[in-house]
């Protein structure tokens, strides 16, 4: 049966993988996807046949999946995270829908877990009210727009999660979004840096927005700024729902 699967990874260990996810990827005949990407599930691959690349040709090897798949295989195109969140959902939907329908193989898009649920978790609760999610990187995206979206986010006081904060050719665009952020919110909200969420090597950082950018930061760090009513407790982060407790656990 001709047919692609876009499926999310999850943050990297095979054991935060959904169970749709890894059979949609034990039966593909072909797996797609980034290098990286394609290591992190190599033990359930099997003698499947390979589309790897390196970053920035990704148009490529979803033209190559679409082809597997109208030549009549199984095709699984892989993301980290969730394939619909920074990931390859996009892209490889709207190639498909550019076929005649006559033409175009049945696709599914498969959720996963994204990091920023991955970094959450590790951090505690903290997103448990409105929260927004920027990249900072700008490949794609003009640094001036991403600036304007964190303006509005800190306005609305949302908690905002920051993907790809920082890389080896970008190493200011971190300190603006700190600055901006300080127009609007106190010196002391807490910040969380999760590193390698859900991988080997898994780190935290629990920071506040006056210090978080002396911390080590990298494209495998996710960042979790609170908003106005965000709070650290025995080492963890909590944005508060608004529930209301009638009485202590204990005396």
């Amino acid at each position: 049966m001709n047919k692609i699967s876009v499926v999310g990874l999850g943050p990297g260990g095979l054991d935060e993988m959904t169970p749709k996810a890894r059979r949609a990827i034990e039966q593909a005949e072909v797996v797609a996807g980034y290098n990286t990407y394609i290591k992190l599930i190599e033990n359930i691959l099997g003698g499947k046949k390979i589309i790897g690349r390196a970053m920035r040709q990704e148009v490529e090897r979803s033209q190559l999946a679409i082809e597997e798949a109208l030549a009549g295989r199984n095709v699984a195109v892989v993301s980290s995270g969730d394939a619909g969140v920074y990931g390859m959902a996009g892209l490889v939907v709207d190639m498909l829908l550019d076929l005649p329908e006559t033409q175009r193989p049945q696709f599914e898009v498969i959720a996963g877990v994204s990091a920023v649920n991955a970094a959450a978790a590790v951090l505690g609760a903290p997103l448990m009210h409105d929260f927004a999610i920027i990249s900072l990187s700008d490949l794609m995206t003009p640094w001036e727009r991403i600036t304007r979206r964190v303006r509005s986010a800190a306005e609305g006081d949302f908690v905002i999660a920051l993907y790809n904060p920082k890389s080896k050719r970008r190493t200011t665009q971190l300190a603006e979004v700190q600055t901006i952020l300080l127009e609007f919110r106190d010196k002391d909200t807490p910040v969380g840096i999760v590193t390698n969420a859900g991988r080997p090597g898994e780190s935290k950082i629990l920071s506040t927005l006056e210090n978080f950018t002396r911390e080590e930061v990298n494209m495998f760090s996710l960042v979790i700024i609170g908003n106005s009513q965000t709070y650290v407790k025995a080492g963890f982060m909590i944005t508060p729902r608004g529930y209301e407790r009638s009485q202590p656990l204990c005396d």
